[in-house]
């Protein structure tokens, strides 16, 4: 079904990386980093290189493509089909368990704001409720969800700027001291056990290419809203929370579950704080908005080209790809209900760890093709030469991310990868013997 929806400006599409980054990743990462203390600026120093380093690797994947896609589209340059198939695969469910872990959030600061406790069974109620409303939000169309995620970021930029202006004149360097290495662990596993978590505050600077079919101009706007977006986050990331951290005592970040208005109850009052948190909701609930609707699009990039059943590449008259996203929904309900637990933070942790490792698969496969892509462009091989040792580091660099989200991330996020490439081939097998008997039935 085609249709004349309208797309997105370059700005739309770099406040909705920048939405997607600052709604889900900060909100509830001061109170896990506070399981590893104030060292774990080092890791966001490592990690926004990092996350800075994969951005211009994938602004470079923008600008040379030759395939539509997304990361599904990068990755075909160089793997083929399959790869075109296992990069929108393992992106997509990332993407699933990451919209459950920004619900998650949402619901957290929801709670402390109505001043309720919300048990295993009840907090999974209430993600579903905020899964579903902002994925129905969607099917008002590519612009609605830009609009909305233009005001709804200011939710968390507002708090987050205040915090890393103002907070200055309530930050305690002893406080920040005493929070250094609580629990004495050696210097690279303090390191190492943060690492995921503020590489999670940067998962989302590679949502310009998984929504370029949906953008103006994207050769052009795709690398620009790539590369601004991210090197914003990282400065607001690293003043932010480390100004945090000098502001609250390290045991009353870990057992909030909503720090930023602790922040804010510590610089001002319970009003202020209130506020602030109605704020971060809201803020939240737009990325969870954007990030449901960069879940849409990549499975109807997919289905479009053949990866996925054709039922997700069907779209309104808004080009919102309805019956697709009841099936999403379907599924994000069941892994919630999978994932409960009684500790908000531990199952954020969870989801988090996860989505990571499953999200860093189709990064290594994309930078893999970069070379390729930069060969079909005709560049020069000399300066593909030169750009490979960054992709090199890009690679080692995901690799470890990796490694940092421990055993059971790695298993886990194996585990979905294997059904999919086991879905692949019998999905292809079966094609290749339908294609086989038609021929014999022409013959």
């Amino acid at each position: 079904m085609k249709t004349t929806a309208k797309k997105m400006s370059v700005f739309q599409l770099t406040t909705m990386v920048a939405a997607n980054m600052l709604g889900a990743g900060i909100i509830m990462l001061p109170t896990n980093l506070a399981q590893v203390g104030t060292i774990s600026v080092l890791s966001w120093l490592v990690t926004a290189v990092g996350a800075l380093l994969l951005a211009y690797i994938f602004a470079q994947a923008g600008m040379f493509s030759q395939i539509k896609g997304g990361m599904g589209g990068y990755a075909e340059h160089r793997f083929g089909k399959t790869g075109h198939f296992m990069a929108s695969y393992a992106y997509s469910i990332s993407l699933i368990i990451a919209n459950i872990a920004i619900a998650v959030s949402a619901v957290g600061y929801g709670a402390a704001f109505f001043g309720v406790d919300l048990n295993a069974t009840q907090t999974s109620q209430v993600t579903i409720v905020l899964l579903w409303f902002a994925a129905i939000l969607n099917f008002r169309g590519n612009r609605f969800t830009g609009r909305l995620s233009n005001m709804t970021i200011w939710g968390s930029i507002v708090p987050v700027l205040l915090i890393g202006t103002i907070g200055w004149y309530w930050f305690d360097p002893s406080i920040y001291w005493a929070a250094w290495n609580p629990n004495d662990l050696p210097f690279f596993d303090a390191i190492k056990q943060s690492i995921s978590l503020t590489l999670w505050g940067f998962l989302g600077f590679e949502s310009a290419a998984a929504n370029a079919d949906a953008v103006e101009n994207p050769k052009k706007n795709v690398p620009i809203a790539t590369v601004a977006g991210t090197l914003a986050v990282a400065v607001v990331y690293i003043l932010s929370t480390n100004v945090m951290a000098g502001i609250v005592p390290n045991i009353d970040l870990l057992n909030s579950n909503a720090p930023f208005g602790l922040t804010f109850v510590y610089m001002f009052n319970d009003t202020i704080a209130n506020i602030v948190m109605a704020a971060m909701v809201i803020s939240c609930f737009g990325a969870l908005l954007c990030w449901q609707f960069t879940l849409s699009r990549v499975f109807k990039s997919a289905a479009e080209h053949g990866y996925f059943p054709k039922v997700f590449a069907r779209v309104n008259s808004k080009d919102a790809p309805v019956r697709g996203v009841f099936i999403l929904l379907a599924v994000e309900t069941l892994l919630t209900l999978f994932t409960a637990s009684d500790s908000l933070r531990e199952q954020f942790e969870v989801l988090v760890n996860l989505a990571v490792v499953t999200n860093v698969v189709p990064y290594v496969l994309c930078i893999l093709a970069v070379p390729t892509m930069m060969r079909m462009a005709g560049v020069a091989e000399s300066r593909i030469k030169r750009s490979n040792y960054v992709f090199g580091v890009g690679v080692i660099y995901c690799l470890y991310a990796i490694y940092a989200c421990g055993v059971d991330a790695m298993l886990g996020s194996a585990v979905a990868v294997s059904i999919g490439l086991v879905i692949y081939v019998l999905r292809k097998a079966w094609a290749t013997r339908k294609a086989h008997h038609l021929q014999q039935s022409i013959d």
